[in-house]
């Protein structure tokens, strides 16, 4: 069976990008978003496949146990073993504390934070007794800091890097390498692009994160040798500051 490379929250930018770069390692690249969003994730699969990768769709909600458990156990039975876990969902909303609600913050918190350790938790069950894996968690500027209006999404990303800090040295020493990446600076997506005046100018001058780039630093990672393993990589552009 071939290998597998399990993305959550494969959008059609960095998580499509980052599909793309395992796959073309020869993993088969197993794409995860919403079920609402099949459509979308069945195109992305289907664009790897044209490419002549491998890779299939399995929508599931990212915050539901039971749909993640299924999820995870179907790509081991029919797919391969998991060699690397990806979890790539952003959920960065903006709301003034005194407008924020607590069903806006459970959310933001639910997808941010608990749907990377029930994607954690599911591929080291598998991984723990094969002895081998990476699990990558994707955080943020605010994986570190607090922004003014960020209260949830600070509060999830932030989260979201102890638990990895917290797993990295668990599962170090049984040979997973647990790291999590800081993404700090605007990426070049369609949602930045209808936002930034002039986005041409900023791609001509490598001021926006390129989706491809960060795949790239993700496949490095899941190959770097034990000995020198990366837990925290942090990725901007050279003219974000910082």
């Amino acid at each position: 069976m071939n290998g597998a490379a399990l993305i959550i929250g494969a959008g059609d930018a960095t998580g499509g990008a980052i599909a793309r770069a395992f796959a073309r390692e020869g993993l088969t690249a197993c794409v995860n978003r919403r079920p609402a969003n099949a459509d979308k994730l069945e195109l992305l699969a289907q664009s790897i496949r044209d490419d002549g990768l491998l890779a299939q769709a399995f929508p599931a909600d990212a915050r539901d146990e039971e749909q993640m458990v299924t999820m995870v156990d179907a790509i081991e039975r029919d797919i391969g073993p998991i060699e690397v876990a990806v979890f790539n969902i952003g959920a960065n909303v903006n709301f003034p504390i005194t407008e924020m609600t607590s069903r806006v913050y459970r959310k933001v918190w639910e997808m941010a934070c608990f749907g990377g350790f029930l994607m954690g938790r599911e591929v080291a069950r598998y991984m723990v007794p094969r002895g081998r894996g990476t699990i990558i968690f994707t955080g943020a500027t605010a994986s570190l800091r607090g922004g003014s209006g960020f209260s949830a999404f600070s509060g999830a990303k932030a989260a979201l890097r102890m638990l990895a800090q917290s797993m990295a040295r668990e599962l170090g020493p049984k040979n997973i390498h647990v790291a999590h990446t800081i993404i700090d600076g605007a990426i070049d997506t369609d949602f930045i692009a209808q936002r930034i005046d002039d986005i041409q100018a900023a791609r001509d001058a490598d001021a926006i994160l390129s989706p491809d780039e960060i795949a790239k630093n993700y496949v490095m990672l899941h190959h770097q040798a034990r000995t020198a393993w990366t837990h925290e990589l942090d990725l901007r552009p050279w003219t974000e500051r910082f």
